[in-house]
């Protein structure tokens, strides 16, 4: 019995996408925390095909690369100098065993909504029908530049006219000059019997307005065999479409952040304006959480439950552990701890780590700091190569000045410390538990357990200076108008 899963699927990524303008490939824009192509490889391998086989030809080496980062398992091909779709399912049928049998799905690196359950449920349909092509359809009220599917009296596909072809036969008459009326269209992906493939492929020519080999040729060559193709028609027409160019990616990117955003809402996640939250394909939230507007979470977010982000919030594979709260932050690569609270306005670099119930807060920026469970940083400090204990509590206007010019060096603040504000810490030191510092310290040498660093001059008053460096001003006045009102005072 069969298990309804491809024997191969085909991932057609050669093309140069002209239409973006980019020196960038177009299959490797992102959308949604993935490149293009990242999600048709998703997509392919979610379909749990035996091979996996990748065509690629434009910037060959960045695309290869790329395949190799989202999916070492997939088999890679090279596209010839023969261009069309045709030519280059061969080159991929030419990495797959050439003894291959069962079913073989040809899909795009540029359609990034393609679902594994469509791909699923294409293979299932096609093997169960016995068909020896089946072609996925949509019905486009506009289906300018697409490819129309044609039918016969039985209404099984009789073959697909491509849009310049369907121009040609208009102007010239006869028995297909209505084909551009027609609104099924054809979305290019396909299910295949892998033997059907390989025979119809060897006998298509280039003989067309584009002189290229049509992979939609193969289906008129297998319904003059006797093979029954058919439609597999998806509702979901954002399945279907293709980027082109940089209004389609941006179109393509909105319509999955929606997908992606009312997914979470239906799990349990309250976001209070989707219009202004954008969440990754990679992101991961726990019940109860709440994102407030203009919040974005990309990369690898995991957020745990009854957390609260936002609003004005950008966090990039940032880990938020349950209960936490990030507001007005911007943060990568780094990890809150559960109860732990961050902002308003904190900057959280890579290798932060905040500790359970810990605290960073207002005008605080950190990189590579382990801020141990219950420490705080309250406000404007600068916290870099450093790690703090539980329960110590950084004061205001510090500042770990961890860069001599030429390396960076570490400093270690023990538990429950009480450090003073403006104090800075000339790394490398170290600061025992229990330890202080007076404000305005300057620590250099570590500072035993317990100890009370202090590097305060003794305050001294130069009378009568605004008066006699500043005289005129504003400053100079004020001074003047004070003493005479004291004098007056003690007069009096």
């Amino acid at each position: 019995m069969s298990t309804h899963h491809p024997a191969a699927v085909v991932v057609l990524a050669a093309g140069e996408g002209t239409r973006m303008k980019s020196a960038t490939p177009k299959v490797l824009h992102p959308i949604g925390g993935r490149s293009l192509l990242g999600h048709a490889l998703r997509a392919a391998r979610g379909c749990r095909p035996e091979h996996l086989a990748v065509v690629v030809r434009h910037e060959r080496e960045r695309v290869a690369a790329h395949v190799a980062e989202c999916d070492p398992r997939a088999l890679l091909a090279d596209q010839d100098e023969t261009k069309g779709t045709g030519r280059a399912v061969e080159c991929g049928l030419a990495v797959l065993p050439p003894d291959l049998s069962g079913t073989i799905l040809v899909t795009y690196g540029d359609v990034p909504l393609l679902s594994a359950a469509t791909l699923q449920a294409l293979t299932r349909a096609h093997e169960e029908a016995g068909n020896a092509v089946t072609v996925v359809t949509a019905e486009l009220a506009d289906p300018g530049g697409y490819g129309r599917i044609l039918r016969d009296e039985a209404g099984e596909v009789a073959g697909i006219i491509e849009h310049k072809d369907a121009l040609a036969a208009r102007e010239a008459g006869g028995p297909l000059a209505h084909a551009l009326d027609i609104t099924e269209i054809n979305s290019g992906i396909y299910a295949f019997d892998a033997a059907v493939l390989r025979d119809c492929l060897a006998r298509v020519s280039t003989d067309n307005a584009q002189g290229e080999k049509y992979l939609t040729d193969v289906l008129g060559l297998a319904r003059e065999a006797g093979g029954s193709v058919r439609a597999h028609v998806v509702a979901d027409l954002w399945q279907t479409e293709g980027v082109n160019d940089r209004v389609q990616l941006a179109r393509m990117g909105a319509e999955l952040n929606r997908r992606t955003v009312e997914y979470w809402m239906r799990e349990g996640v309250t976001v209070i304006d989707p219009a202004t939250t954008w969440i990754d394909a990679d992101v991961t939230l726990g019940r109860d959480t709440v994102i407030r507007p203009q919040t974005q979470l990309l990369g690898a977010c995991s957020v745990g439950a009854d957390v609260v982000i936002g609003p004005d919030t950008t966090l990039t594979s940032v880990q938020v552990g349950d209960g936490a709260q990030v507001v007005r932050t911007h943060g990568e690569d780094a990890v809150v701890a559960a109860g732990a609270t961050v902002g308003p306005f904190a900057y959280l670099r890579p290798g932060t780590r905040l500790g359970e119930g810990g605290k960073i807060g207002t005008f605080v920026e950190t990189k590579n700091a382990d801020i141990g469970p219950g420490a705080k940083v309250p406000h404007l400090s600068y916290v870099g190569d450093a790690t703090i204990g539980e329960g110590s509590n950084i004061g205001a206007s510090s500042v770990f000045v961890n860069y001599d010019g030429v390396a960076k060096h570490h400093t270690t603040v023990g538990r429950h410390c009480r450090m003073g504000s403006d104090t800075m810490y000339v790394a490398p030191v170290t600061i025992g538990d229990g330890a202080g510092s007076g404000a305005g310290t300057v620590i250099r040498t570590d500072v035993p357990p317990g100890a009370m660093a202090i590097t305060v001059a003794r305050q001294r008053n130069i009378e009568g200076w605004a008066q006699a460096r500043r005289a005129g001003t504003p400053q100079a006045r004020a001074a003047e108008e004070a003493l005479g009102r004291g004098d007056q005072e003690e007069q009096a």
